[in-house]
């Protein structure tokens, strides 16, 4: 989990989540890119990220949201595909490791004296899935995102 108090109000957080001209300029840390987005904000909708490295290989990821309480909850799994049907298990894909394990993520954004207090949870299918994610850099990516959507919040 990874839970943080920023200096802007919720409502321009949850744009940022569900908006894709808005996400995209954040959603990876740099110099990594979200190439394509494609949102349909509502449970059983899509939302669809295309990645890209820094040497330019693209990385899919799919999901369906299961959560959607506008300025206040966002919950989406790439377990299930848009219209809550099962999906695979992710193939390997060498450079891009997130894309290899099934979880569920949630963001939670609260009114808070300072702005909002925001709060991502992420569960895995298993023990060994949530451990390789804190390995990748779990808490120093979301965390670097996080910053990156603040920074382009507060530039506007």
């Amino acid at each position: 989990m990874l839970e943080r108090i920023v200096d802007v109000p919720c409502e321009l957080v949850w744009e940022a989540w569900t908006t894709p001209e808005k996400l995209m300029p954040w959603f990876c840390p740099l110099p990594w890119k979200t190439v394509e987005c494609e949102i349909d904000l509502r449970p059983g909708g899509r939302f669809f990220t295309v990645m890209q490295s820094p040497e330019g290989q693209k990385f899919p990821n799919d999901g369906c949201y299961l959560e959607v309480i506008k300025n206040e909850k966002l919950t989406w799994t790439n377990a299930l595909e848009p219209g809550f049907r099962p999906a695979m298990q992710p193939e390997a894909s060498p450079g891009h490791e997130c894309a290899e394990f099934l979880m569920t993520a949630t963001i939670l954004l609260e009114p808070h004296a300072k702005g909002t207090k925001y709060t991502a949870l992420v569960q895995h299918a298993n023990t060994e899935a949530r451990v390789k994610h804190e390995k990748m850099g779990f808490y120093e990516g979301w965390g670097t995102c996080l910053d990156q959507l603040v920074a382009i919040i507060k530039s506007k």
